[in-house]
């Protein structure tokens, strides 16, 4: 069970910080001269619903693993683990063609509620993906483990993409993020293989 929420902490670091979804958000800002409350503010509410559909997919998949547990012995021991390292494989394969959300098509030629509500209604239905697997695992054990998982995932996913518009609105951030986001896919499926790997082998 450590292992899982582990994996899920590093999981939602790494999606916070990748800039997939939250610097197109200060590129729209800065274009539509918004306020650095009013960037937070958006940010957030975009954050808040990028996790709710994430988390409603989430308890799905739990219920699917808690079904499976029940019905195939091995599930924990063989069959969890395993789905983590395909997971990982996978990923690892296609992060050279991983596509993301990208908010780069709003343009000024709307209303700013109209650019909000776009946003935030795309964010709802771009959930993370990466992190279902340990959902579905999550399923397996105690429904406690299932709301951390969730809670975890929301409250890095929310804090972190509003540190990171934040931090890059001041001007405090100097990164290469063509680099990181080129090499999300290889990061997100290393971390989902070891942890296929260290459930696999403790516990």
């Amino acid at each position: 069970m450590e292992q899982l929420i582990v994996g899920s902490v590093l999981l939602s670091l790494l999606h916070a910080v990748i800039p997939n979804h939250w610097l197109p958000i200060i590129a729209v800002g800065k274009k539509q001269h918004w306020t650095l409350k009013e960037i937070s503010r958006v940010t957030v509410m975009a954050a808040i619903a990028h996790a709710v559909s994430t988390i409603l997919l989430g308890f799905i998949l739990a219920f699917v693993g808690s079904e499976l547990a029940d019905h195939i012995t091995q599930f924990t021991g063989i069959v969890a683990p395993g789905i983590l390292i395909v997971m990982g494989l996978y990923f690892i394969y296609r992060h050279h063609t991983h596509q993301h959300f990208h908010l780069d098509e709003l343009n000024g030629g709307r209303s700013k509620a109209k650019i909000i509500g776009a946003l935030v209604v795309a964010m709802f239905f771009s959930p993370c993906i990466e992190i279902e697997a340990y959902f579905l695992l999550a399923g397996a054990h105690p429904i406690g483990v299932i709301y951390f998982i969730a809670l975890l995932y929301a409250v890095i996913t929310t804090a972190g993409m509003l540190l990171l518009v934040r931090f890059a609105y001041l001007g405090w951030l100097k990164l290469n993020w063509h680099a990181l986001e080129h090499n999300a896919g290889i990061i997100t499926g290393l971390t989902l293989v070891a942890t296929g790997i260290l459930t696999f082998f403790i516990q």
